[in-house]
């Protein structure tokens, strides 16, 4: 079970002399009517956010905003989508307050939350920004643009092995079945809403996706909940492959370790987006929507890009490995997710997830 991780980056003291100084200015573009937010959640003094993005990754994100709006404190909960989900759900059945901010990988769940009306709509100032999939009904948000990849260690994987392609992976893992016994990794769609999500998106893009299924079952592959494990094992080579990880997390572990190889699947690159909402009965939403639009801004977008996250605007510079435009298949927020949450159509998918993987 992944952590849950409280990060308080400002100093105390400081918060309530800072509410008390010059009010920051309004970013260039926005609205005169923006000082009132800005009024607003310094009077809030704090911002509380449930996020599936590993902390260490948006600590200097968080650090630069608590610069920018002095006397509005973060505090970040790290833990995966799916704890995300069922924490928040019961906090709000249960009347004791939740999150100001919900910030997760898992889509569909966002989406579902999103639909079942635990969310506020919000304009953001930057939403002219942001391409048209990335934005529904002013309430949830596609802040990245992030790849799903295949990654695998250059170290022990024949080079020749290498696949581009689903169908040359499936080929590969039928014809060398037994080299690749217990190689082979991904999430599991069972324990996992991205993992559901992936594998469901894939399936609905191509059919055949169930043929690659059968063929890593035939290799008896590793399942996980947590992209850190998962990458741990493929670099220590206890894994040779992992099929549909995020490449952010990949890109930004390439740098470290060179013996990290990644594909961007040149069939179709499926890409996904961290989505934001700000709740319903959120009890700081003026400081929730400072910090949303901060996440939009040129600036945080850029920060974000500096740790691999593919940014979702299209008008900032980065350097972020990317695959060509004409093979990426973005998984758009809106409603089209909700059609795999149907409890018969989930458990209809997983009936047959656990068919061909599990034998039963």
């Amino acid at each position: 079970m992944k952590r849950l991780l409280m990060v308080l980056l400002a100093a105390l003291p400081l918060v309530g002399s800072a509410a008390e100084g010059p009010a920051p200015s309004i970013p260039d573009g926005y609205p005169r009517s923006y000082a009132r937010i800005i009024e607003e959640a310094r009077k809030e003094g704090t911002v509380s956010i449930y996020s599936a993005t590993d902390s260490s990754e948006v600590a200097p994100l968080i650090r630069a905003f608590e610069n920018t709006y002095p006397g509005v404190k973060v505090e970040y909960a790290d833990q995966n989508s799916t704890e995300i989900y069922s924490r928040f759900i019961a906090e709000v059945a249960a009347g004791q307050g939740s999150a100001d901010l919900v910030w997760s990988s898992a889509m569909d769940l966002q989406v579902k939350l999103i639909n079942d009306g635990y969310a506020q709509a919000y304009a953001s100032p930057e939403k002219p920004n942001l391409p048209d999939w990335a934005v529904w009904k002013n309430e949830g948000y596609g802040v990245t643009a992030e790849p799903l990849v295949i990654a695998y260690n250059k170290r022990l994987m024949p080079a020749e092995d290498v696949p581009h392609t689903r169908a040359e992976l499936e080929t590969l893992l039928r014809t060398q079945k037994d080299f690749y016994q217990g190689k082979v990794a991904s999430y599991d769609p069972e324990r996992s809403g991205v993992g559901f999500l992936y594998i469901s998106q894939d399936v609905e893009i191509s059919r055949d996706t169930w043929k690659l299924v059968e063929a890593m079952a035939g290799t008896s592959p590793r399942l996980y909940t947590s992209t850190g494990a998962m990458m741990e094992r493929l670099i220590s080579g206890e894994h040779l492959l992992v099929y549909n990880m995020i490449g952010s997390y990949a890109l930004r572990r390439q740098k470290k370790d060179p013996s990290l190889g990644i594909i961007f699947p040149s069939d179709f690159t499926l890409t996904m987006s961290r989505i934001a909402f700000i709740p319903a009965e959120a009890r700081h939403p003026n400081a929730a929507k400072l910090f949303l639009d901060f996440l939009l801004s040129k600036r945080g977008q850029a920060m974000l890009a500096e740790r691999d996250m593919e940014p979702v605007r299209t008008d900032i510079p980065n350097d972020v490995p990317s695959p060509p435009a004409e093979q990426i298949r973005a998984i758009r927020v809106g409603p089209k997710l909700l059609a795999n949450l149907d409890q018969l159509t989930r458990l209809r998918f997983l009936k047959q997830w656990k068919r061909i993987v599990r034998g039963r």
